[in-house]
């Protein structure tokens, strides 16, 4: 069953004082709770490594992506990602099919796109719904999870 899902985000990676959430959505759903705490550590991590660098937010958000699809690889057909982070699109793109061709090297880049995804997508309401917490996450994202892919 291929599945073209949709994907948001609720709180910016950048936004260290508070949690993101990301979530995707088509027959079925998944949302990810990345921690403030978590964030700011791997930003330390990040820097402490190789220094302040602007995409480092970049880095993070591609591999939170990663870790929301990542046992759901094998059904997806279509990743359309709303665009959070405007002009970088190809970047997110190069860094999120870094972590996939490492387990499906198949997997064709054109299968991620990025559109504006409307409040009316079940992927926003999922992902403002778990941000404002009247719904349990189905994963919370620990630093050393990031870290193994941010290395």
């Amino acid at each position: 069953m291929a599945m073209n899902i949709e994907v948001d985000q609720s709180g910016k990676i950048g936004e260290t004082g508070r949690k993101t959430v990301l979530a995707f959505s088509d027959e079925i759903s998944f949302a990810l709770i990345i921690p403030s705490r978590v964030k700011r550590e791997c930003i330390r991590w990040l820097r402490r490594r190789e220094g302040f660098k602007a995409h480092s937010y970049l880095r993070i958000f591609a591999a939170g992506l990663f870790l929301l699809f990542r046992d759901y690889l094998d059904q997806l057909d279509v990743i359309t990602i709303d665009v959070e982070y405007p002009g970088h699109e190809d970047t997110i793109r190069g860094m999120l099919l870094d972590y996939i061709w490492n387990l499906d090297p198949g997997f064709p880049k054109e299968n991620i796109g990025f559109a504006q995804i409307g409040k009316k997508s079940k992927a926003h309401e999922r992902a403002c719904r778990v941000f404002q917490e009247e719904i349990p996450p189905d994963r919370v994202v620990k630093a050393k999870e990031l870290q193994a892919l941010l290395r």
